[in-house]
């Protein structure tokens, strides 16, 4: 559902190194340093993980940096898009710091901002600028989580839609290494999407829904 892309003139301003709002954590304490305030968010994104992307089995890739704790999951407490392109520039080049063995891939949670999915779908195409501009093309891509997730030629409501949405605004910062090993291991990676589209058709509406009920709901 992607639209043309947008010049990305706005890329001159990410951050350096140096200025990075954030920084990386040693191996062992990827998200110890997290703000108090961002739990919520944190806590949220978590169990989406653990219930839907995990426990769906939507991406059979998921599982293994979770419980190694190789994630890094990050809160962007941006209010326009400036500010979240400069929490990304920053947080790529934070992920870019640490070995795979360390960290495999992030996520860049942003409650504040792009709220809206065809502002945050335009997004996407200056989120790739900053990976090209940053060097890190090759290295790095984002792929795209969001709580109003509408795939190309499909209705608001389609079910298959739930394979991405999440629940704030989120990028997901790969690394490019990853994702051929994971391919490698795959004959046909277009089945993924098949059975996901199977298996939230199974599920339904109202099983999507059941998977945020906890026991004393």
């Amino acid at each position: 559902m992607h639209k043309p892309v947008r010049q990305p003139a706005a890329i001159v301003g990410c951050r350096t190194l140096g200025e990075n709002r954030m920084n990386p954590t040693s191996a062992d304490h990827l998200n110890a340093d997290a703000l108090a305030e961002d739990a919520p968010y944190l806590a949220a994104t978590t169990r989406w993980l653990e219930r839907a992307v995990i426990g769906l089995n939507l991406c059979p890739f998921a599982r293994a940096p979770h419980v190694q704790g190789k994630l890094r999951l990050r809160v962007s407490h941006a209010r326009d898009t400036d500010a979240l392109l400069d929490d990304l520039c920053g947080e790529l080049q934070s992920l870019n710091a640490l070995t795979p063995d360390q960290c495999e891939t992030g996520l860049l949670i942003h409650p504040f901002v792009l709220g809206d999915f065809l502002d945050y779908n335009d997004f996407l195409d200056v989120a790739d600028a900053a990976v090209q501009t940053l060097g890190l093309e090759g290295e790095w891509q984002v792929a795209s989580f969001h709580p109003r997730y509408q795939f190309a030629d499909s209705a608001p409501d389609d079910v298959e839609n739930f394979s991405n949405r999440s629940p704030y605004p989120t990028l997901h910062l790969l690394r490019e290494s990853s994702i051929e090993r994971a391919m490698e291991t795959m004959s046909d990676t277009d089945s993924i999407y098949r059975r996901n589209i199977e298996t939230l058709q199974r599920l339904g509406p109202a099983g999507w829904q059941a998977l945020w009920r906890d026991g004393t709901d």
